[in-house]
């Protein structure tokens, strides 16, 4: 079977080879990112532990959750601090030896255990799930591989001076400044009362200095919180304007998610190529070709055990006059009938079989051809 050739005009020529994307000579705005982050960016940003995350809203949890717990365990941490510092003064005339040090140390730890392993574990709790909050669940190692460029002074030096670190520098002096004015202001009446705790026992003093603590404590709790939500909503508008693009990089991740529009359109024509070579070699097996005459060809074939004749190819035009060349050379026999073929041509693609209601017209084309093949056994 010989390949069909298409010939093709000068400029078509000039226009295969040479092309010209008009989009590289747009105004991408000179460079600025002003163009939303893709759904790609955000995805690959996280990918690489890039997220929006406020360590402000961490340490605001923390503290809080911290110091509740220490109320909440408060008695319970003074009687074993008290009941160990008991028995320590109670047994300092104990002969001094190795098992004699060796005890008290063991019990300074399993004091410490006791009291400071509830608080911790309540602060890592709450750490990994304020992080759980705003991050969710986003395993990935790539922050802890080695950069040489981490190691540059000269990076080093510009991150010092970077714009994120002068906002940094900003929310901490700003920090200081408001507790400083909170603690003042509500510490200096409490100071003047604290003369008079000297009258009281130990234990009843303790007990109101540890009320001022966590009446403080709490109340600069507050005011993290109100801090943190602000530096949590700063820190998702920073890492958006961060990932925000130029007009020519979205243009380039859209080329590299949905393909160089030329490579498709060459992908495209390389396959309908192949489809075209496959339904021509199904053309010598039909046993009539209706056509048009001169505008459209259809390819049927009927053998015994079918349901109904099927098409295995069809064309027009070009494609058409191929399909009666390639017959022509088969011996398949071509049959002229217009509104058949275009009946055809309209409602049966390839590989499907002719429907009930062009059965008769078929059925007739049919007839003819298996007579002109069989002149004798249809004779009569």
């Amino acid at each position: 079977m010989r390949c069909m050739e298409i010939s093709q005009s000068p400029s078509e020529l000039y226009d295969s080879r040479f092309v010209f994307d008009l989009q590289l000579f747009a105004d991408d705005g000179g460079g600025e990112k002003t163009e939303e982050p893709t759904a790609k960016k955000k995805s690959d940003a996280r990918n690489k532990g890039q997220v929006a995350k406020s360590q402000e809203l961490n340490a605001a949890f923390i503290l809080f959750i911290g110091f509740w717990t220490m109320k909440v365990l408060g008695a319970y941490t003074y009687r074993e601090i008290a009941a160990y510092a008991t028995y320590i003064f109670g047994n300092l005339n104990t002969t001094v030896d190795t098992e004699t040090v060796m005890r008290l140390f063991l019990g300074i730890i399993t004091m410490l255990l006791k009291t400071s392993f509830p608080i911790m574990l309540a602060i890592m709790v709450i750490g990994l799930a304020i992080n759980l909050v705003q991050v969710g669940w986003n395993f990935t190692t790539e922050p802890l591989g080695f950069d040489l460029n981490k190691l540059n002074p000269i990076n080093g030096f510009g991150r010092i001076i970077s714009k994120r670190s002068f906002v940094e520098l900003l929310k901490s002096l700003f920090k200081i400044l408001i507790i400083g004015l909170f603690l003042y202001e509500n510490l200096k009446d409490e100071i003047l009362q604290m003369p008079k705790l000297i009258y009281l026992d130990l234990s009843m003093s303790m007990v109101q200095i540890a009320d001022i603590i966590f009446m403080m404590a709490f109340k600069i709790c507050a005011i993290f919180f109100v801090l943190a939500i602000l530096d949590y909503m700063y820190q998702k508008w920073e890492h958006n304007e961060q990932l925000k693009m130029t007009k020519q990089e979205v243009k380039e991740e859209f080329k590299q998610m949905e393909g160089d529009p030329q490579i498709k359109g060459k992908i495209k024509q390389k396959q309908r190529e192949m489809a075209m070579a496959r339904m021509m070699q199904e053309v010598p097996k039909a046993d009539v070709i209706v056509t048009n005459p001169t505008h459209f060809a259809v390819a049927l074939r009927y053998s015994d055990g079918m349901r109904a004749p099927e098409v295995i190819a069809k064309g027009q035009d070009l494609v058409a006059l191929k399909i009666k060349e390639v017959a022509r050379e088969a011996g398949v026999v071509i049959v002229e009938n217009k509104p058949l073929a275009r009946a055809l041509f309209a409602a049966v693609e390839i590989g499907g079989t002719v429907p009930p209601e062009l059965y008769k017209a078929v059925a007739e084309v049919l007839a003819y051809v298996y007579h002109l093949k069989h002149p004798y056994r249809y004779a009569g």
